[in-house]
């Protein structure tokens, strides 16, 4: 389409009367007029290779003395095209072989203007050549603001997926960690509570049982109360006067009654613990439930020892069982597929700290040791 444009223009100023610029051209310069033309359908595949042929096919044009205006289209257009591709540094030094050839074929011509002719040539020339390499230059800084904004969508859309992935595991942890250690409690009590009434009712102790069927009443009532307010505080429809607080070092004590309720003895060492962030004492907190739930499912009667210790820059927390009592079976065969050691880790993870986890070294029971990070210190807790 370009070529045949440009070989319309230049055929409209083949006919157009002017008496100053060379005589009109005959079938040869028809010939080199239209082959000029035809080379601009290649310009976007071979910019410098279009500007060369047509300036060569000119130059022999203008050498013949045709008349001068009508091979103007043909090299402007080429020369459009080439700062258009760009680079600058490719094309202005193209562009000045061309001005100079341009010069030496009008200067060859002898006629009055020939001066004002090679200036007002060569000013045409620079003006297209800058046109194009401002257009080529807008052209680049559009796209780079459209793929600057392609950019930001796409990390947005990320961002929004990696924050709702963080919030279905933040909303997992906290489901797992309340019933888990809540249906293990009520389960160890009921199935203690079914073995006595079947096989051994001879030695029902009637204050006993009921003492465990009030404790399983009582951890259903605790369990049904934090799971409503968890759901209340996900879907953020609690005001704020309304909410109960989130679990904390403070409640450490009631998990150890809990604990102790379902078969198993709890040393609870915190003494005298400062105030730490609420994050970090969260995190602390389900570290320990989780750690209980575990040792009461897998070591029945057992003895749990539960240390926190803090510094100026961490709190430290220690759970450490010995193993089930002799003759007593955990409630559920350890396996590959729970999820209570995940959890804590994350929990771990997720204020910056660490947790291990494993064997003690006598090789009988377990041990879980998390270090939980401050963000800024101890003392701007207090």
């Amino acid at each position: 389409m370009l070529p045949l444009s440009t070989l319309a223009v230049q055929s409209v100023l083949v006919v157009a009367p002017n008496g100053f610029d060379g005589t009109r051209p005959d079938a040869v310069g028809l010939a080199l007029l239209t082959s000029a033309a035809l080379m601009l359908a290649g310009w976007r595949r071979a910019p410098v290779s279009t500007v060369l042929a047509v300036v060569t096919i000119l130059a022999a044009y203008n050498t013949m003395g045709y008349l001068h205006l009508a091979s103007v289209p043909a090299c402007m257009v080429a020369l459009y095209g080439l700062a258009l591709s760009g680079p600058s540094r490719r094309t202005y030094p193209i562009v000045a072989v061309v001005v100079a050839l341009m010069t030496g074929i009008l200067s060859a011509r002898s006629h009055a203007g020939t001066a004002w002719d090679i200036l007002r040539n060569a000013g045409w020339v620079l003006a297209i050549v800058v046109i194009g390499d401002a257009v080529r230059i807008h052209r680049r800084y559009i796209t780079a603001i459209v793929q600057r904004a392609e950019h930001a969508e796409r990390t947005r859309e990320e961002e929004a997926a990696r924050r709702v992935t963080e919030e279905r595991m933040r909303i997992a942890r906290d489901l797992h960690d309340l019933l888990a250690h809540s249906i293990t409690l009520i389960g160890v009590q009921a199935s203690v509570a079914a073995h006595v009434l079947v096989e051994d009712p001879e030695l029902l102790d009637r204050q006993a049982l009921a003492r465990t069927l009030t404790t399983i009443t009582d951890t259903c009532r605790d369990a049904r109360t934090e799971l409503r307010t968890t759901l209340r505080v996900l879907r953020g429809d609690a005001p704020d006067d309304l909410r109960e607080p989130v679990p904390g070092l403070a409640g450490l004590p009631a998990l150890a009654r809990a604990a102790e309720a379902a078969g198993v003895q709890v040393d609870l060492d915190a003494p005298q613990l400062p105030q730490v962030p609420a994050r970090v004492a969260v995190a602390a907190y389900r570290i320990v439930q989780e750690a209980l739930t575990n040792a009461v499912r897998h070591a029945p009667g057992c003895r749990i020892r539960v240390r926190l210790t803090t510094d100026d820059r961490h709190l430290r927390v220690i759970v450490e069982d010995h193993g089930p009592a002799p003759g007593r079976a955990p409630v559920s065969s350890p396996g590959p597929t729970g999820y209570g050691l995940v959890g804590m880790r994350e929990r771990a993870r997720s204020v910056g700290g660490t947790l291990t986890a494993g064997p003690r070294p006598p090789g009988r029971g377990f041990a879980i040791e998390a270090e939980l990070p401050f963000d800024e210190g101890l003392e701007a807790t207090r």
